[in-house]
Formats: C-alpha cells, structure tokens, sequence
C-alpha cells in the first residue's frame, strides 16, 4: 500500500484533510458527506486515467516504517479497514490484487448476472444497518471472534475512520498498482477496483495451473459430439418447422428447432455456454467402463505435484518440567493455603460496563466462598439418605461472560467437594444456535444439577408460572444459585477432604466438533496440576503478579490461565468481559497500563481492535508488559494483527519480544508457547510458505510465485514435560518427513484423557501411538491428537497451518478454511462484506468436497456491488488457491447464526445451507468449474449385426420381447356392424329407452341425460342443418367446439349421420381467451374443416372483442349454433360405402408442443369399441362413471363411443366441475354404486390434494368406494406410481381396495394399448399381502444407457415403475431398437411397437410429410419377422414376462412404459427422461411444489414453482444443482424459480415443458430468481 505522502498534495489539502478525519471520527460529519467532501478535495490531484503513464520499474516500498510525526497517525489508522486484522496483510490483499489483475490479463470472462425480479431486489435487511457515519464500536455486537465454537471467521469492524482508508487503499492502488508483489508487467497496475467497476465483473479467466497448462481437449460439457449438435446457432435461426414429430433419428435434442432465438434470457444463456467452452482444467481421462456401474472419475495424483523428499522428523521434547519445592500438591491445596495465609490478597477483580472495578474478589472470600458452595451440594440436595449429588458426579456451570468470581467460586467449590464441573455458555433462548447439542452432553454426562449466578437465574427464560422451562435436548435440570446469601454455613466441625492431584476427573470442558455435535473432554486431577505447573514454568509466572484477562474464563486459555494457574501462584487476575470489549475495545489496554499488568491474555481481534480505536490516546503505556499470551496465535493470520499492534505500540513501551503467540486445543490443552525472552536480537521464527505446496501437504519456501504464499509464526516449543511429533493427518498415524505438514500430536501428562462416554472416538484421538517409517512405535506411552496442523521447523519451533476442522480436501488437495476466508476479505473489503463476516465449509456432492463460501453484506450495498464482489472472490480464490468456489452466497447483515461471543457459528450456517433455509439474497453457483470428476460422456457402441444374435425367438439369449392381447373372439350382436351410427340407429329401435348418457353438473345432481332414441332424433336433426345450413358434402370436416356434455356426443353423431368427419375441439377458456383461442384456431386450420359447431354461449365468444385481439376472426369457417336445430328430418342417413373412409380426426396438442391429428377409420374404430368391450366386460346392464376431457384419445372414445358401441350407461363428469367441488366425481361413484370408474392424472391429483384432510367429513357423508372393482387412469405417459399409490392410500379408509387402481397406456398412432381391466376377482386368490406383482425397481443409471437392470426397492439409484395395464384385445406389441429397427430380448429397453386393427390409419398433415409419416404406421422389422407391418408409437419401455399366468394359464407379459423419445433428453451422450430429474428436484425442498426441466443448446435448465416467501428463492438454487448432480451426474445450467402455476399442464396433467422453453427464452415467465451456473 502507498503511503498518503507519496500522493503530491499541496499542504493546506492535506490539513484540511486531517481535519475531515477528525471530523468524522467524532461523529460530527457522515460517513456519504465525508467522502464527498474529501474527493472533492482531492479530485483535482487525482491522475485521470490510473497507471497509464506509471513507470513500471520505480521500486516501491512495502511497508514504510513508521516515524513519529505526519504520517504516523495516518499510519495507526490505515490499518483499520472494515475487517478483522487477524486475517488482514497488506502482502496477501496485494497478492489476490496481482492475482485477479492476472485473471484479467488472460482474457476477459463475462458472467451472465443473476436475473432478480424487483421485490427480492429491495429486500436486505435495513433492521441490521447503522448509518455509515454513526458506527461506532458501540455497535459492534457481532463482531464475530474465532472463539473455538466452530467459527474460524474474521471480525472486521467497520469504524468511524473507515472511509479514509478506503480512499487511501484506492487511490495508491490505482495508481502504484501492485508493483510490490506482482511480477507482471505494467498491464497488471490497472488491478483497482476502480478500472473493474464499470464492467460485469470478468469471472473466470482459465485456471492458472502452474506448469502444466496445457489447453488440450477440455471435459467438453456442452456436448458429447460437436458434429451433431450445433451449440451456438446464429440469433435468430428457425431450421424446418416443426409441423410432425420426429421418433429415433439423431437431431433428437435439436431442441432449439422452431424457437427463433431472441431475447434477454437466451443471450445469457448463450454468454453461458461461450464461457463454459473455455477449456478449464486439464482433461478428463478415460475411465468409463462399461458395465452398469458408472465410475465417477477419481482424481489422480498429478505427477508433477511436489512431493515430500525430507528425512522423517524425530519426536520434539520439551525442557525438563522443573519440580519447585513450594508448588502446591494439588489446585485446592494451593487455594487453601491462599486463602489461610494471605486472605486479604486479591484474586480476581471483575469490571463493569463502564470499566470501573466492580468488585474484588480476595483469596480468602474464594476459600471460604468455594467452602460453602461444596459443603451446600453435598449436603443440602436432597435428602440425608439420598443426597442429590455425590462425589464424581457431574454438574453443569451456568454463568455469564461478565460474571467470573461468581464462575470461580462454583468451579472451585466443586474441585472441594470432589464433583465434576461441566462450563457450559448461557442459553438465552430455547433455541440458541447449538444449544441442543450442548443438551445432549449435559444428558450424556448425566447431569442433573447446573449452579449459577442470582443475576443469570433471573434472566433464563420462564415459563408463565414461574419455571424455567426446558431447553430443547436438555435434560431435566435443578437449577442451584451459588451466592453466599442463599446458602447455609457449614458447621464448624465440617471440612473439605483436600487430597493430593489423583487420577479422578477434574473438569470437563465442551468443544464443539465440525458438524456442529458437541463433545465433552475430560481432564483428570493429575493433568490440571500438572498443566498449570507447565504454564508456570514457561510463562515464567511468580507470586503476585498481575495479570489481565480478556478471554473467555470458562474454557481454553482463558481458563488454564485466569482461573487454574493464577491460583497457583497467588495472581492477581483483571478480568475484562466482553460487553466491555464492545463498548471500549481499548478497555484492556488501559487496565495493563491502570494496574501496570505483567501479563495480559488476548486474541488477535482484541489487538485489531485496539489498532481501529486507539486515536492519539496521550497515557498509553505498555512497559510493564513482560508477556501478551496471543491465544489464536495459531491461527496463520493472527501474524498480521501481532505485526500491526507491534508497529504501533512500539512507540508506547511494547517490547518485541513480549509478544507470546501460543497453540492450544480442547484435547491436548496448551500445546505451545512462544517463551519471553530478555534477549531481543533474536528475532521469531518466520517462515513464508507456498500455498500450493500446503495443498499437497508439504512445506516449499516460496520463491518465484508471489501471488499464492503463507506467512507463518512460530507459536514457540513443545511445553515443559511434553514430547510433540507431527503424523500424516488420515489413515495409520505415521510420522511426517521434517518437509511435511501433518497433524501435530502431544504425549504428555498435561492433556484431556477421553471424549466422555465415547470410547471409540477417545481411542482414536487420546491413544494414538504414531510409528516410524518400519512401522514400530516411537514411545509406549500414547499421544494425543491436538487437531492442530502444522510442521516442527529448526530449532524446535513450532508452526501451525490450520485445524483440522477447518480442513477441506478437494480433488485430493488440502485447503485450509482460515486461508480462504482471508483471500475473501482481501477482495475489496471496504466495500462490501459486513464486519468481515465470512464463513467457509465444505460440502460432500458426488464424493468429493466442494467448497461454500458464506458472507454477509452490508446493508448498503448494491446488486452490482455484490454481483461483482462475487465475481472477484471467484477468481482470487481460483487464482491464489488453484481450487473453485462450488457455491458463493451472500445474506443480508446480521443473518448469521451467532456463537455465545458473537463469531459466526460455523457448522450451524452449514446446516441451514443444507435444508435450504439460509435465505440468501446473491448466489452464485459455478459447478461447471468445479466438478471434474463426472463420468464420461458415453459414446454410443455399434450395434451386433443380426446374423450373431436371431436363434428361433431368442435374441442374443433371451425371449425376444414381444406380447399380444387375447383374440377378439367370436361377434355378437351389435358386432355384425361395421359403423357406429348403425349401432346407434340399431339400439334406437331395439332398445329406445335405455339412458346411454347422464351428465352430471358441479353439485351432483343430473344436468341432462340422453337415452337411445334421444341421442338418435337429435343427431337427426344436426345432420339436416349440415346439409341445410352448412350446404356441407359428404366427407368434409366439420370442427365441433362443445364443453365436455352431452351436446358434444350429438354433435359427434349428427356428423356421422350426415356423411362428415368431426374433430372435436376444446373450446376456448372465457378467463383466458388470449392463450386458448389460437390453439383453437390452428386447430380447425391444419384440420381444414370446412364448418364449425357450437352452442350459443361460445358462438358469442368467438366473435368478441377479446377474441378478435386474440385471432384474425374474419378467418373463422361459418359457424353454426346447435342451440336453435331445424324440426325436421333428414331424407335419409348417409351410409360409408367403405369401412377404411374415415370416421374422425383426433387432434392432440403433444407435451413437446407438436399439433398432431391422426386418422382414424370406421374400421379402425368399431375394432377399438370392441376390444375396450371385452377388456372391460361393458354390457348394457352395467354403470360407468367418466371423469375425462372429451377432446382426444382415449378419453374421447371412453366418453362419445364406447356406451353406443356396448349399450352400457355412462355418467358423465366433466373435470373443470371439480374445482369448484373436488369431492364431486367420488361422490357420484359411491352415490351410484359404480363398479367401473376412469379419469385423468390430474383428476386424481385434484382428488388427492384437494381431500387429503376431508376423509372423516366424507365418510360421515356416506361416501363409500368399497363396490369400486377398476379406476383406471387414462393415460399417454409413464404411469405416476407416487401419485397412484397416495390416492389409494388416502382413500383405503373410504373402502376403496388398493388393487382396484390401475392405469392405461395409449400414444398418437394407437389411442389404447394398455388398459387394465377389474382384476381384484383375479387376483384375491393369488394373496393380497405381497406387493402389487405389476412393480419393477430399475436402476436408473443403465436406463439412461437405455438399458433395464432389475434392482431390489429402496437400492440407491432404483426408479419404481408400474405396469401399464394389460394389453387390450387384438394388440400385439414388439420391442424394437429405434435406430437400427431390429428386435429386443426381454427385459431390454427399446421403442414400443404395434400391431392392432385399431391404430389409427396415419396422421393428417396439411404438409403430408410422407417419408415420415410411412414410417410411423408402415414399420418393418429390419430382421426376424420381417412381414408383420408395425406401427411406432415413439416411447421407450420394455416387456417383461412375469410369473402370474392371466385366464388362459399363458405366464403373463407385462409393459413397462418409460417415457416418450421426443420427450427424452440427450446429454453427455446418455437419455435422460425429464421425469426422472423432475422427482428428485421436487423432494429436495418443501417449497418445491413442482418443476419443469428442458435443454437449452445442451444446457439443462430446472424451472421450478416456489410455495413459500419470495426469501426462499435462492436457497433453493444450491439444493438444486446438487442433488441434479447426486442422482443424475448432471450440471444444471439454469435454475429459474417462478410463482406456482406458471410451469403450463395440458388437460392431460402433461407438463408442456416447450411451451415453457419457449416462455422463458422469450422472458414472459416473470420468474422471481433466474440463477446461471457457472
């Protein structure tokens, strides 16, 4: 960083200058008008274009020592930017410059920014913000400390001075650039924020990979082969319409066909797919083997990566623990000799918020105190015969962080009266982060007792009566107040057994592991003495010495040494609590200079803190200081705040040399301490080390790249008595070479013993015996693992690295969290993250750790600003650390779970992160980046040739797939008819009163109904006003537009009657004209009908205004009103002269968006009627109850033709009468005893949604589906096993057998194949315990390798799925390859073929697209049977013989239906049914209520519909992406989450997922969060 007096500003500039410092600092100016004032001051010197005209080589000095007088005070306060000094160092923030300068140099990389809709922009938490010039360390509440408690964040604070810095960093780095440490040439000087401000931000230039950059062929992730598939196709482009769908040919994915590319979104997307081109990291290698198990890559070892090449280290010893004379046989002994002796020295003087002594607690008042405190538990807890508590019991410690002689007194009280205190922090509310678990050690110590203060009794949270209530995980516990004026005396003749240090537990202190589980670790009697003796004879500690504390007392350093070794040696303890710290950070300062403190123990952020606020404080002096006991010295960044506090405390009496950085841990107590010395030319240990080398785990001296280094301090030599080793961090405990990073581990009296109650983790951890290269032991005693990582280096010194907990392997190397943090805070801090709070951690996607970085902004920051940042982050991480970010999200300030001390609770955020319930406001997600080891894309094999593989019936050894109804069987009497207007003619004679039709209206009460004759006079009279009015010819087509009733059936059968072919149209909706009308118009456009009918009501409708906003509606064909019919009849009925003439035309909107209208024959349908009559057993006697759409397949043949065909009765229930009555289409079935009931997908799913909780109300109503034999679901896709099985489930209770629902299957080119009949008869004697037999689990992965491999339920990876009912009457069924067209075995996945005198005669097509359309209906097999013509239906499944045997004893075939090809994704070279992805998105979150996935240019985009607070949104970004790449090995491209019911279902309950493509790329979806992955 320059100094200010590099920049040329006259005097009085900078005068004036000094004064808006001041200014600012007092408050009497804000923060906004400070800076304007002063870059208006100052614009006028500013150079205009930064680092133009600079000289590249002027050297420049890194740090310029500080001299008293101008630039000293600049110098004290430079150092306060807004973010914790623990990890700030000019060096690194000039490395992550230099770093992100370089990313800059090798090519600009534009990131598509996040799209927000504006509601979710605003939203960012204003509650949490403190006008900029008002903050003072008053508000400093969160500053969030590294206090053990699984939080190795920093605490920068924002200060009154901040601007000033934040000026002078941008002002010198605009201008000297980064001269210092970057080795590139002057291009690099342009690393400012300034430059970058402007821009979207440049992410991820290529990876610097060291020396083995080379850019071969990239893990392509855009496609699997580039001659097939065009990625960027020109804006704009439309190939060949997409008027007919095309089955099995390789332009499959080609999803981009008829959408004209355009629009904000697909620009994005398309700068998307450019950045993910760029080759990123070095190739995969093979590794795909094909057999069913998809190997993931493994990450192998580069050859290059350095490797360690030392000798193995030998075992550090500490100096001889010296045995002095007068040291106490244990902790009490000394108290009482304190106490008795000399009663009136002090022990321990406590402060209040104001920094006034507040009281003084004297070693006689701690004996006599602690007295009582033992002799009242043992005595006066329960009964005489039944004492509450007795010796060796466990109770918990309950007192607050500014309460310590009430601490001491309970501590030592229970060390009297031989019981185990358990410190534990205060819960405020019942659901503190990581209070549970806190519960759950109290419970597994058994606690029963927790002692604490009056004060903190009174401010635990009550219940109303009175009681404190119990907290979550918590035992049941007494609460005990230890002040002496609850307590009884102890009578004269009672005294405390003091007994010397034993092997019994002393204490237990909790440590809070990574995943957040708490673990108690227990010190024995012997351990605490000998510990303290330890620290008394490398602190050098002597009787009466002061000493101030500022740490926590109840664990750690800030107990061993404030609480246990202070007693020892008669000291005199200044405690200083944190809420003082907040108010004052200089407090502890003044209190060392107040009482002329020999010793003080402090944390790094105690000393940045006091950097920030020290202005020109006159009475600062520090020469009483022997030692000031760094406690986080461990942590590699405190080195800065040690260096910073040095420099400018120096010049007030602080010694070099008393700077004391230690290492210590839960487990091994304190593990190192730098010693004070006298001597101050011997300088500590330094050691600057290569971050790249640290990944892998060994020690390089940095030299020749700058960028990427870790400054290191020695934290001293191993302790007094102990022996230290260093061992390989995972696996058998071997010791390191001398130029290797491991885990350091202590054998010594002086550490824990056991992780209470968990003996299996205590071995591993407290009884670890580490080996030597031959594999022996190198000592029969056992050491304990201190979860320190770092290196012993010359002369004994010891280094640290990190903490295991803080260790993240990412492609087999090693990260530190701590280091990444750091790197973070050195991207423009000043600006952006809120108070340096920052959390990092990993996650386990596809097995291997991927990388979150968490932090919070400020208030004010702008989405630009965060935007931005982010990208920066993304690339110094990459730069500095060679290793991606997987997930960066940003929340509002202030959001963070808190530890007790306000640091951020690490694995509590982790937690949140995992269920989605973070809420973050940015996220930015970049698998692409990260995830390297994702299988091989699969490169399709040649087919076997046929000649090897037809024997017989049997392909390559197994049955070849094929199945077939039964026979149609013998005519009967309606059979003899060839056309269904004779049927109907023939059942108006025979039988004119039987009720073929009952409509029903939303309140359950009949609407209308038709009998024979009805239904046969009415279609009279229609076909009379088409020969009048419509002067229509035989043979034209005629468009009828009914709502779902009885009008419809009419209209359908006037038209047979008249000689026309009618195409039955869903009328538009009123509500929603402008969507559902053009459908409409196409509709009768490509159908080329010649007239339209309808009722009245839609007549008005056609010709409204709405309408013709919507349509051309001059255009329309003439429309006739069905409501007004002529009287008379017609001369006579038309009579086909030939069977194969149409019949109808049934037009059907795809879930690709593809109008498709087949054709169906007279022929074709009465052989449909006939085979539904026999798979159903329909006779006129019986009931069927319709809950369908009338408008296409099946739905429409069950409705309009089936009960003239059979003579059966239908009720009818049109579906949109369930919204208003859900319970409509159940009611009717039990009102008329149905047996035989069918509906559509999305009926079941109103059913099950919409009564989910009614079923008492219901039954109570009569409701009973216990007659109920078959409710099949007419279908056109896969069965939906989940939604089958909760409806049956739920209405089990309601009578209905759960083998009574089945499902149906029918396609485009046959409208029913499958349809499965009643089969409870059937069944029952087979036994209804197992399973439904027609359920196969398939494992996923081979089916996208489009093959079926049976697993077992509940296998990881199985996919359930159903059969689709029996195959109907005179349907046979072949599974054939769909490119080469030769025959499948059993069991193998393939297209579904078909042969059956129902299939429909071949599509109707404006364009008559012949080649294709023979194709469909005119099949052959390429070899084997190669006569029979087959007809493809385009969806995937296979057949399966399975054991049952159907009526004529055959074993019985089962068909599987998997999905539609061209519904069907192709990626990575695999098939992937949108389904599949869909479900697993769907239960990642519970505000997932549905989603919709599809490609864009091979990019998989996820929509998915938020049922929750628009906050939500983005915390379902990360769930997405990784359970997509969980299940499915897939990146997601995009992530659009959008309001509930955008995603567009068809009457079918179809998603139509390119209706939804085609929103979205022409942005009408008005999504709430679009997220681009990187």
């Amino acid at each position: 960083m320059a100094d200010r007096d590099t920049l040329p500003l006259p005097l009085e500039v900078r005068a004036r200058l000094a004064e808006l410092e001041l200014e600012l600092s007092e408050g009497d100016i804000t923060q906004k008008g400070y800076e304007k004032k002063r870059s208006k001051l100052i614009g006028a010197f500013l150079p205009q274009a930064p680092g133009k005209g600079m000289d590249p080589s002027v050297p420049h000095e890194r740090r310029t020592p500080v001299t008293p007088g101008s630039s000293s005070r600049y110098h004290r306060r430079r150092s306060s930017g807004s973010r914790d000094e623990r990890y700030r160092s000019d060096v690194h923030t000039e490395a992550v410059q230099a770093a992100l300068a370089k990313q800059k140099e090798r090519g600009k990389m534009a990131v598509p920014m996040p799209s927000k809709r504006r509601s979710l922009v605003v939203q960012s938490s204003m509650d949490a913000y403190t006008p900029p010039g008002e903050e003072h360390i008053g508000h400093q509440d969160t500053s969030s400390g590294s206090e053990g408690e699984g939080s190795m964040q920093g605490e920068g604070t924002p200060t009154s001075s901040q601007g000033s810095i934040n000026m002078e960093n941008w002002i010198s780095r605009a201008i000297h650039g980064s001269t210092t440490s970057s080795t590139t040439s002057s291009s690099s000087t342009q690393s400012g924020g300034s430059g970058a401000a402007s821009r979207l931000a440049d992410v991820m230039g290529q990876t610097h990979l060291g020396k083995s950059e080379k850019n071969s062929a990239p893990p392509d992730v855009t496609s699997y082969t580039t001659d097939s598939i065009q990625v960027e196709r020109p804006q704009g482009s439309t190939t060949a319409s997409r008027a007919t769908p095309k089955y099995g040919n390789a332009e499959l994915m080609e999803t981009g066909d008829g959408v004209p590319v355009g629009g904000r979104v697909s620009a994005k997307i398309q700068q998307l797919v450019n950045t993910l081109k760029r080759p990123k990291r070095p190739p995969l290698r093979e590794f795909f083997v094909d057999d069913f198990e998809e190997l993931l890559e493994v990450q192998q070892p580069d050859p290059n990566q350095p490797k360690a090449e030392g000798a193995q280290m030998l075992a550090m010893r500490g100096e001889q623990l010296g045995v002095v004379t007068n040291w106490p046989p244990s902790l009490e002994a000394a108290l009482q000799r304190w106490g008795t002796i000399s009663p009136k020295a002090p022990c321990l003087t406590t402060m209040d918020t104001n920094g006034k002594p507040l009281y003084i607690l004297t070693y006689g008042k701690l004996w006599l105190r602690s007295m009582k405190v033992a002799y009242n538990i043992l005595h006066k807890l329960g009964s005489k015969q039944e004492p509450m508590v007795r010796p060796g019991d466990r109770v918990a410690l309950v007192f607050p962080n500014n309460d310590p002689a009430a601490f001491m007194v309970a501590f030592y009280g229970c060390l009297l009266a031989e019981l185990v205190p358990v410190p534990i922090e205060v819960p405020l509310t019942r659901k503190d982060a990581g209070s549970q678990q806190i519960g759950f050690l109290l419970g597994s110590c058994g606690v029963t007792v927790a002692l604490t203060s009056d004060a903190c009794h009174k401010g635990l949270p009550k219940s109303p009566t009175g009681e404190i209530p119990q907290f979550k995980g918590w035992p049941k516990l007494l609460w005990f107040v230890t002040e002496s004026k609850h307590l009884s005396k102890p009578p004269r003749d009672w005294f405390p057994l003091i007994k010397d240090a034993n092997n019994d537990t002393a204490y237990i202190e909790y440590k809070t592991c990574k995943d957040g589980s708490v673990l108690g670790v227990t010190v024995m009697r012997i351990a605490l003495l000998t510990h303290c003796q330890a620290i008394t004879q490398s602190c050098g500690y002597t009787e009466a010495e002061t000493i101030v504390n500022v740490l926590d007392f109840k664990k750690d350093v800030g107990l061993w040494h404030g609480i246990l070794t202070s007693v020892m040696n008669m000291m005199h303890v200044i405690s200083i609590p944190y809420s003082l710290m907040k108010v004052n950070p200089l407090s502890w300062i003044q209190k060392v200079c107040q009482y002329k403190a020999k010793v003080a123990c402090v944390k790094s952020r105690d000393m940045h803190w006091a950097l920030v606020a020290h202005k020109d404080q006159r009475d600062i002096n520090l020469s009483s200081l022997r030692m000031l006991v760094v406690a986080d010295g461990s942590n590699p960044w405190s080195i800065s705040s040690c260096d910073a506090f040095l420099n400018v405390f120096q010049s007030k009496g602080l010694k070099p040399e008393v700077i004391c950085p230690c290492a210590s841990s839960p487990e091994a107590l304190t593990v190192a301490i730098r010693r004070p010395t006298d001597d101050s030319n011997q300088p500590p240990g330094r050691g600057v080390l290569s971050m790249q080398g640290l990944s892998h785990g060994v020690i390089r001296v940095d030299s020749e790249e700058k960028l990427s280094v870790l400054t290191l301090q020695d934290v001293g030599t191993a302790m007094p008595g102990a022996l230290m080793c260093v061992v390989k961090p995972d696996g058998v405990p071997q010791l390191c070479k001398t130029d290797e990073i491991g885990e350091l581990c202590v054998c010594s009296i002086a550490t824990g013993t056991s992780y209470y109650g968990l003996s299996g983790m205590t071995k591993n951890t407290f009884e670890v015996f580490p080996m030597n290269s031959v594999g022996a032991p190198i000592s029969e005693y056992p050491f304990t693992r201190t979860g320190l990582l770092g290196f012993v280096g010359p002369g004994g010194l010891c280094f640290i690295a990190g903490k295991m907990d803080g260790l993240m392997v990412v492609g087999g190397r090693r990260h530190n969290a701590d280091d990444i943090v750091a790197t973070a805070l050195a991207v423009e801090p000043m600006k952006f993250v809120y108070r340096g709070r920052i959390a990092v951690f990993s996650i386990t996607v596809l097995h291997d750790e991927r990388i979150v970085v968490v932090a919070e902004q400020r208030p004010d920051s702008t989405e630009e600003d965060s935007f931005q940042w982010m990208s920066r982050v993304l690339q110094a991480i990459d730069g500095i650390h060679q290793v991606g970010v997987y997930c960066l999200a940003l929340v509002p300030s202030n959001t963070l779970p808190k530890t007790p001390l306000g640091g951020i609770h690490l694995s509590e955020t982790k937690q949140l992160f995992l269920e989605g319930s973070l809420h973050p406001c940015n996220v930015l997600m970049c698998p692409h980046t990260c995830v390297t080891n994702l299988p091989k894309p699969r490169q399709k094999q040649p087919e076997i040739g046929p000649a090897s593989v037809m024997v017989g019936n049997l392909v390559s050894g197994k049955r070849i797939a094929q199945a077939s109804g039964r026979d149609l069987g013998q005519m009967e009497d309606n059979d003899q008819f060839l056309f269904l207007s004779e049927v109907l003619q023939w059942r108006a004679q025979t039988t004119p009163d039987h009720v073929l039709y009952t409509l029903l209206n939303s309140r359950g009460t009949i609407a209308s109904s038709l009998s024979c004759v009805q239904l046969h006079k009415r279609a009279e009279k229609i076909a009379t006003m088409l020969a009048e009015r419509g002067h229509l010819q035989d043979g034209e087509h005629v468009a009828l537009v009914y709502p779902p009733g009885i009008d419809l059936i009419a209209a359908f059968y006037g038209c047979l009657y008249a000689g026309c072919v009618p195409i039955t149209v869903r009328p538009p909706h009123p509500q929603n004209i402008a969507t559902t009308l053009p459908t409409v118009k196409m509709i009768v456009e490509v159908s080329r009908s010649a007239c339209m009918m309808t009722t009245a009501v839609i007549c008005k409708l056609l010709r409204s205004k709405e309408a013709s906003a919507a349509v051309d509606v001059r255009t329309w064909p003439p429309v006739l009103d069905t409501d007004d019919l002529p009287k008379k009849k017609p001369p006579l009925l038309y009579k086909p002269s030939n069977p194969d003439t149409l019949a109808y035309l049934d037009f059907s909107v795809s879930t690709t968006g593809m109008l498709a209208g087949v054709k169906m024959s007279h022929t074709a349908t009465s052989a449909f009627c006939r085979s539904i009559k026999l798979q159903c057993e329909l006779y006129p006697s019986r009931e069927v109850a319709i809950c369908l759409d009338p408008y296409c397949g099946l739905g429409f043949v069950i409705w309009c033709l089936c009960s003239v065909y059979s003579g059966h009765q239908s009720i009818l229930i049109p579906p949109s009468e369930l919204e208003v009555n859900p319970a409509l289409w159940l009611l009717a079935v039990s009102q008329y005893k149905v047996r035989d009931t069918f509906c559509s997908y999305s009926v079941m799913e109103l059913c099950t949604k919409g009564l989910g909780l009614q079923t008492d109300s219901l039954k109570s109503r009569g409701l009973d589906l216990s007659r109920v034999r078959t409710c099949v679901v007419v279908a056109e896709e896969r069965p939906r096993i989940a939604l089958t099985q909760s409806f049956s489930k739920l209405f089990k209770d309601l009578g209905l057998h759960p083998r009574a629902v089945s499902t149906s299957f029918g396609c485009r080119v046959n409208l029913a194949i499958c349809l499965q009949p009643h089969r409870l008869g059937k069944l029952a004697d087979q036994g209804t315990s197992g399973p439904d037999p027609t359920t196969v689990y398939v494992d996923m992965r081979a089916l996208r390798h489009d093959r079926v491999r049976l697993v077992e339920r509940g296998s990881p990876h199985s996919l359930p799925l159903m059969e689709s009912g029996k195959i109907l009457p005179g349907v046979r069924i072949i599974i054939a390859n769909p490119e080469t067209k030769g025959p499948l075995g059993d069991s193998h996945l393939g297209e579904i073929w078909v042969c059956s005198g129902h299939n429909a005669s071949g599509y109707f097509t404006v364009y008559g697209d012949e080649a294709l359309q023979s194709d469909h209906f005119n099949s052959r097999l390429s070899f084997g049977d190669t006569q029979t013509i087959w007809t493809r239906t385009g969806y995937l499944g296979f057949l399966r013989r399975t054991e049952l045997t159907d009526a004529s004893g055959e074993r019985h075939d089962a068909l599987y239906v998997v999905g539609a090809l061209d519904e069907a994704m192709e990626l990575r070279g695999m098939r992937y049914h949108p389904i599949d992805i869909e479900t697993s998105v769907i239960r990642t979150h519970k505000s997932i209520t549905e989603c919709a996935v599809f490609t864009w240019t091979n990019l998989l985009v996820v929509v998915v519909e938020l049922d929750g607070s628009e906050q939500e949104a983005l915390d379902l970004v990360p769930l997405v992406t990784n359970v997509v790449l969980e299940e499915h090995y897939l990146i997601v491209g995009v992530v659009v989450v959008v309001d509930i019911g955008v995603i567009p279902i068809n009457s079918r309950g179809e998603k139509q997922r390119m209706h939804l493509r085609d929103g979205f790329l022409a942005d009408q979806l008005d999504p709430i969060y679009v997220a681009y992955n990187m």
